[in-house]
């Protein structure tokens, strides 16, 4: 087999030792051909094509240290990048990160935001390959994700087709709630509401869905990162399609139901608008037959935008300049 190979930069990657101490101290996965101590790293590329995602986190505006340890926040931002290369039918294989910090940040904090992105990387059989730090008045973290398509297609957001239908893979609701009971100071007195607080801190994509809906045939697919009908906003427009949801075909969790309940919130809200779950939403053929991991929502037809049966929805999701 014939392993291509990528370079790629990724600034100084022994900067004050700290970028060392976070790479260095991780287990490198068979994807990083060579890892910290040069100028950049070098990745193999066996499909011959790279598929790449890149985030930022700000301290303040997607996570807050009194919230969140660093751990929490490592995993949530190699989940998020992670996640996106899920979404595009491929493998995950390695990140870089660049971080910026305070002065005062303890080694601590750092220690855990770094076992962070080693334990969520490893999840998927992936690996941190290298990063650049830099001081800065808060936390600020971008994480470029790498993957493999392993021979297949990518999954694009404009193979929506009417007569389709609308899957999605994984949870919704659970940061939106976890958010709503931090932000409200409300005791998560219960295992069910300390589950949707934890699925605030950290995500849980489910990432194998990515490739093995690309495998199934899925036409279109996107993480669900800004809430689904925002989300699924994008593929109707790249599509130049109309998306229609069913709200009874929702399942909704145990903690998002507790603490919508405690809350006195609509459930379903969250589960529609909220973000940061990561969970997969594709479309595919209706003659698919989808595993039980891949729930039928709603379906595509001709037509514009997005629309929830019967329900009114005012506010569709996270807008980063609303």
């Amino acid at each position: 087999m014939c392993v291509r190979r990528c370079v790629i930069t990724v600034g100084d990657l022994g900067e004050f030792g700290v970028v060392t101490r976070i790479t260095g101290r991780l287990p490198q996965g068979a994807a990083v051909m060579l890892g910290p101590g040069d100028d950049a790293a070098m990745i193999s590329a066996p499909d011959g094509r790279v598929v790449v995602s890149t985030d930022l986190l700000l301290e303040g505006r997607h996570f807050r240290r009194d919230w969140s340890g660093g751990y929490d926040v490592g995993r949530k931002a190699a989940a998020q990048n992670l996640a996106d290369i899920a979404a595009m039918g491929a493998v995950p294989t390695s990140i870089v990160v660049g971080l910026g910090i305070p002065a005062d940040l303890s080694l601590e904090w750092l220690d855990a935001l770094t076992d962070g992105f080693g334990d969520e990387c490893a999840v998927v059989g992936a690996s941190v390959a290298g990063g650049d730090i830099t001081r800065c008045d808060r936390v600020v973290i971008g994480v470029t994700a790498l993957g493999d398509l392993g021979g297949r297609a990518p999954v694009t957001r404009s193979g929506a087709r009417a007569g389709q239908v609308v899957a999605v893979a994984g949870r919704l609701g659970y940061s939106a709630a976890g958010w709503a009971l931090l932000e409200a100071d409300a005791p998560a007195d219960s295992p069910a509401l300390l589950e949707a607080v934890a699925g605030h801190r950290r995500p849980c994509p489910p990432y194998a869905m990515g490739p093995q809906a690309a495998e199934l045939g899925a036409s279109a697919m996107l993480d669900v990162s800004d809430g689904l009908l925002q989300d699924l906003g994008h593929v109707a427009r790249a599509s130049g399609v109309r998306v229609e949801l069913d709200p009874q075909a929702f399942t909704i969790g145990e903690p998002v139901a507790l603490a919508a309940k405690e809350l006195g919130a609509d459930p379903l809200e969250w589960v529609l608008t909220g973000g940061e779950d990561h969970a997969l939403a594709a479309v595919f053929p209706p003659e698919v037959r989808l595993p039980a991991s891949w729930q039928v929502v709603g379906r595509v037809v001709e037509g514009e935008g997005v629309a929830v049966f019967g329900r009114e929805i005012r506010r569709r999701g996270w807008d980063h300049f609303r």
